[in-house]
Parts: C-alpha cells; sequence; structure tokens
C-alpha cells in the first residue's frame, strides 16, 4: 500500500538518491546495495521481495539500469516520487559530468593534460582486458565461451566501428552451430 505522499516524503527521497547519483557514474550496480539497504533494511518502504521484483523489471525494460530509483519511488510515492527520484538520479551526476567536461576542455593541449590522457589509455585498456578476463572466468572456462569473448574483443580493436549486432549475430550464431553439432547440449 502507498504511504500518503507528502513533501518529507519526496525529500527523503531526493536525499538518498542524489548522493547515489554520483555514485552511479560508473554504472548503476554501484548503487543497488545501498539503495537496497535504505528503502528495503531502513526505511522498509518495500520488501525485499518487491526490490528483486523491481530489479528484474528494471533489467529487462530499456534504458538506463538506474531508473530502478525511480521505480521504487514509484511505488512508495506515486508520479510525483518517480519525477522526484529521476531529477534526484541524472541531475547530479550530469552537473558533474558536464563541470568536468568543461574544465577538462578548457585545458586541452596543456602537458598535464596530454600526461593524465595517455596515463589513462593504458588503464583503460587494462580494465577493458580485466573484463575480458572476469567474463571468460564467469562462462566457467568453456573453449567456446572464451573463444567468443576474446574474439569478439580482438574485432573490436582491430575494427573500432564495427556495430556490436554483428558481434552478437555471430556470437548467436556460433552457439547455435555448436548446440545443432552436440558440442553443447541444453
Amino acid at each position: 500500500m502507498r504511504e500518503e505522499v507528502s513533501l518529507g516524503l519526496l525529500v527523503s527521497i531526493a536525499i538518498i538518491l542524489a548522493p547515489l547519483s554520483i555514485a552511479s557514474i560508473g554504472g548503476a550496480t554501484a548503487i543497488y546495495a545501498p539503495l537496497q539497504y535504505e528503502v528495503v533494511d531502513l526505511r522498509q518502504w518495500i520488501t525485499g521481495r518487491e526490490f528483486l521484483d523491481l530489479f528484474a523489471i528494471c533489467r529487462f525494460t530499456p534504458g538506463p539500469s538506474s531508473i530502478l530509483g525511480a521505480m521504487i519511488a514509484f511505488k512508495i510515492a506515486g508520479l510525483a516520487g518517480a519525477l522526484v527520484a529521476m531529477l534526484a538520479l541524472y541531475l547530479p551526476s550530469s552537473a558533474l559530468c558536464y563541470a568536468v567536461g568543461r574544465i577538462w576542455s578548457a585545458h586541452k593541449g596543456k602537458p598535464w593534460h596530454t600526461a593524465v590522457e595517455r596515463g589513462l589509455t593504458p588503464i583503460a585498456a587494462g580494465l577493458i582486458m580485466a573484463g575480458v578476463l572476469a567474463l571468460f572466468q564467469l562462462s566457467g572456462g568453456d573453449p567456446l565461451t572464451g573463444l567468443v569473448i576474446v574474439g569478439s574483443a580482438a574485432l573490436l580493436v582491430w575494427r573500432r566501428k564495427l556495430h556490436p549486432f554483428i558481434l552478437l549475430g555471430a556470437g548467436a550464431g556460433a552457439f547455435e552451430l555448436a548446440f545443432l553439432s552436440g558440442y553443447l547440449s541444453l
């Protein structure tokens, strides 16, 4: 049952989600645990089961994963809650990105700017390779899965503008052939 929508409830939603907005810049998965703690454990606005159901819906629907906060706010405070949640989720991180982008652009060509850029390039490459390795480990070490993961990463390095749908189709085709040949089973 939805709690009576009050200004206090809307302010509480904003106070919870605005700091999480900054934490979600790298990806919304960073906010799931603190969001669950706030709305399920601490405030008991929804149950753990409701949180999981909303999480599943959020992962199924298109759009950013951080929309989970808006879905929870809608459940507890209706449309007003969802609107407050969206503003709290997207304004702080957007403002920070805008400010950093302006500063970054204003200093383009300066020695420190070039040094930071050169330093970040291998870090980004390392993070991508770590992601590839993590996916391979999660796959259980299956050779076909490893081949598709490493092959996809290699193709994207070789042909940066290659459309991801081509890779998705090629990966699906590889697994379909493996299934039809008897290499894989359900």
